[in-house]
């Protein structure tokens, strides 16, 4: 299993970014995917996550409204479009998946929202 972000970088308070995971190693299709993050300093909170088809998305109360995670199972990559990003987004963003009881953990990406 290997999982590869990409999309960060240097924002301003109210820009967007959209994060890509690229996947490799699994049958895609069939697991849900979930991106993590990482503020300097704290714990990893969980941002959200989306089944195997895509027909289903949760999100944490502090991204709602915000972000929006997508997946497309043909290019097995998932994505996460953030808009009206704040100084507390700032982060490492992760993607992560379960499979077989294993968690796989991409290299991360970092976000900073700053202006």
């Amino acid at each position: 299993v290997h999982l590869v972000e990409s999309g960060g970088g240097l924002v301003q308070p109210g820009g967007s970014l959209r994060l890509s995971c690229a996947a490799s190693g699994f049958t895609f299709s069939r697991y849900a995917m979930t991106w993590v993050r990482q503020a300097p300093g704290k714990g990893l909170e969980w941002v959200s996550t989306i089944s195997g088809s895509g027909g289903s998305t949760s999100y944490a109360d502090s991204v709602k409204g915000r972000f929006t995670i997508s997946r497309d199972n043909a290019e097995n990559t998932v994505y996460l479009q953030m808009n009206s990003l704040k100084p507390e987004d700032t982060g490492v963003y992760y993607c992560k998946v379960v499979v077989l009881g294993n968690d796989y953990w991409g290299q991360g990406t970092q976000v900073t929202v700053s202006s």
